[in-house]
């Protein structure tokens, strides 16, 4: 299987999602999303599954479902760091 994008790593606080995609780090509102990630909780945020191609990003509880080449055009990059709580 071609992988799409190598995503490295996931996190979030309250007001942003952070990736690692293809060695590139980038830091996304959850407000320039989707409306229902926007209107979800924490917990439900901090449930996700990526696709094995890399295609894309599942939050099961909610049903949501985004490609990450579009996702990251809303996307602040670089980003060093990132915040958890």
């Amino acid at each position: 299987m071609t992988k799409v994008h190598n995503v490295e790593s996931i996190s979030s606080d309250t007001h942003y999602l952070y990736l690692t995609v293809d060695g590139q780090p980038y830091r996304i509102r959850w407000a320039d999303c989707s409306p229902r990630l926007r209107q979800a909780t924490v917990e439900q945020r901090q449930h996700l599954e990526v696709s094995p191609s890399g295609y894309g990003i599942h939050w099961p509880e909610i049903d949501e479902d985004l490609a990450i080449t579009p996702l990251l055009q809303h996307a602040d990059r670089p980003v060093t760091e990132s915040v958890n709580e």
